[in-house]
């Protein structure tokens, strides 16, 4: 099991691990990473490691078994070896634009109330599927009410329930396509707002920033058709 330094402080940009593997395809698996792994629309970070004698590029991070983190090399890249203490550097702006865009979806989900058939969030531009049969809201409206809530600056944290707890509230999941990882017992929901009065609360085991201001400026692009009920949306971090 790899400790997923990334969860406890999404802000961290460098920390000391120590491989515990390498996977037959050349993946590197740290005890430790403050490597987000792809998962949930978002990509796994980029960044560098270093570690006595060597140092390698790191393209990306995966999920591996048994809740391990895998580090993937750049390709031609020197690897540590098992027991080598390594230190890794984030790439930084890359993953902060991530959890800017991560944020600026759910409050996209919050403007636009309808079922998420899919997402995907990118460093310039990002976007959600809605069931929308027709289009019912317009450009205009979503910007406006989008800008809005960023601009009122609402803090964003985090809070665990049980499975059984999301049992008992299904409509804390706003996804069809992708449900929220079961096994471990308990599930992580981000919410946006008070607790007393909450934007958002849904399941999500991204990374995201500390507060909608922090989100910065967004252009809300068209509302493309993407099949007979599906509409998507894309934001743009201007």
């Amino acid at each position: 099991m790899t400790d997923m330094l990334y969860r406890t402080d999404p802000y961290r940009k460098s920390a000391f691990a120590r491989v515990m593997a390498l996977t037959p395809e050349g993946g590197i698996v740290p005890d430790a990473s403050i490597f987000y792994a792809k998962g949930g629309g978002q990509p796994g970070d980029s960044g560098h490691i270093a570690w006595d004698g060597g140092g390698c590029d790191i393209a990306g991070a995966v999920k591996g078994v048994e809740d391990a983190i895998v580090l993937v090399p750049a390709e031609e890249s020197p690897l540590p070896p098992p027991g080598a203490e390594i230190e890794m550097r984030l790439d930084w702006d890359r993953r902060h634009r991530f959890m800017r865009m991560h944020t600026a979806l759910h409050l996209l989900s919050v403007v636009v109330p309808l079922p998420v058939t899919g997402g995907q969030i990118g460093a310039e531009k990002s976007r959600l599927d809605f069931v929308m049969p027709e289009v019912i809201f317009d450009r205009d409206f979503i910007q406006d009410r989008l800008t809005q809530l960023i601009a009122e600056d609402h803090a964003v944290t985090e809070e665990w329930i049980t499975e059984a707890e999301l049992d008992a509230n299904p409509g804390l999941v706003k996804t069809l396509s992708v449900q929220p990882p079961r096994g471990a017992g308990h599930i992580r929901l981000v919410r946006i707002g008070t607790i007393d009065a909450p934007i958002d609360l849904q399941p999500c085991g991204g990374t995201h920033v500390r507060s909608t201001a922090e989100i910065g400026a967004v252009e809300v692009g068209k509302i493309e058709n993407k099949g007979k009920s599906n509409r998507r949306i894309s934001i743009i971090l201007v």
